[in-house]
């Protein structure tokens, strides 16, 4: 599997984790900030909430760990939380912002 590949799966994975208060997964809502793919197939996420205070601040980063790491060839996978820059409604894919009526 290529690096541009396995990205290409990581994307896919992390579209499958969803904020449970917001009916749209976390890659369209723009909470991932930044994918990296390290030699030997070691993945570093960056990425951030809707809040701070967000009642899901643990389990969704866990949850996007656990869903890249299902990823065949994965070796390791580092998921960064970060609050710099805040997250705004306007980080959101028009997918999203449709979804959510802010279109």
């Amino acid at each position: 599997m290529t690096e541009q590949e396995l990205k290409e799966s990581v994307i896919v994975a992390i579209k499958q984790v969803y904020d449970p208060e917001i009916p749209v997964d976390v890659y369209e809502l723009g909470l991932i900030y930044d994918i990296k793919i390290f030699p030997v197939n070691n993945v570093y996420v960056l990425m951030t909430l809707t809040s701070p205070s967000c009642p899901s601040a643990e389990s969704i980063p866990v949850e996007v760990e656990q869903k890249i790491r299902e990823i065949e060839g994965v070796s390791d996978v580092s998921v960064e939380l970060t609050f710099d820059p805040p997250y705004a409604t306007d980080m959101m894919s028009e997918v999203a912002q449709l979804e959510l009526g802010f279109m």
